[in-house]
């Protein structure tokens, strides 16, 4: 199975040292995209079954630029695609592959790129399974479409907002706003919706252009990765879910 590629990297201490990274996406958020990059070039390596050298890879809501680099030392030619001009240019990284468009609608030919991967964006669009449609358009017959998200449920559903969005996104928005003085960057019913791995999995079944090949927790060791096969449980315990198809 294509995860067992990947469970190797799935330990304890990556679980424990990527929580502790999260600590710095707002004070440093430098520190955290670098690290959460390099985790997720290291994952995609693991999950397709080519080599990346060479490898067209498109990463869908690509952010500032911080993932570039991760997937070019691995030899990959990259691509971002970012409908935010401000999340463009939030750290000043030089843009040459990146295209501004939304992921609903992106700009490429069929079956142009061997990997299409959206890391942490699903979360972020109110039509999560248009975007993850045309992930699987642009991607090659035998290539690999990799989505990850945060699920709404679990721990980290609220994003800055913490625990509180159990209590409602539109309350959680509220209490932040009125503790920080300012709005969320992740406002609820703007830019974070609730998402969960149940409607990820049923989009992933009901696709005909794409083979579900593994479904996992991103961030907990491989371990405890059952969780992800426990309907209702998996929404709060999973915290992240990762979807692996193969176009067909």
């Amino acid at each position: 199975m294509p995860e067992s590629a990947f469970a190797r990297h799935a330990t304890w201490r990556r679980a424990r040292s990527l929580l502790h990274e999260f600590g710095f996406e707002q004070s440093d958020p430098d520190r955290f995209y670098s690290a959460l990059a390099e985790d997720t070039a290291q994952m995609v390596a693991a999950l397709h079954p080519e080599p990346l050298t060479g490898a067209a890879v498109l990463d869908v809501g690509g952010g500032p630029g911080f993932f570039a680099d991760a997937f070019t030392r691995r030899g990959a030619d990259y691509l971002s695609v970012e409908p935010d001009a401000g999340e463009m240019h939030a750290a000043g990284i030089d843009h040459r592959t990146c295209i501004r468009a939304q992921g609903q609608h992106l700009p490429l030919a069929t079956g142009c790129v061997d990997v299409a991967y959206s890391s942490n964006v699903a979360e972020h669009t109110d039509q999560p399974w248009e975007m993850a449609d045309e992930l699987v358009r642009v991607t090659r017959s035998g290539g690999t479409v990799i989505i990850s998200y945060t699920l709404w449920w679990g721990p980290f559903g609220g994003h800055e907002m913490g625990l509180t969005h159990y209590f409602g996104g539109h309350r959680a928005a509220r209490w932040y706003t009125r503790r920080h003085g300012r709005l969320p960057k992740n406002l609820y019913g703007v830019s974070l919706f609730p998402i969960t791995a149940q409607a990820g999995l049923d989009w992933a079944r009901r696709t005909t252009d794409a083979e579900l090949v593994a479904a996992f927790p991103r961030y907990l060791p491989r371990w405890a990765w059952p969780v992800i096969k426990i309907p209702v449980v998996r929404e709060i315990a999973a915290t992240n879910l990762v979807m692996v198809l193969r176009k067909r």
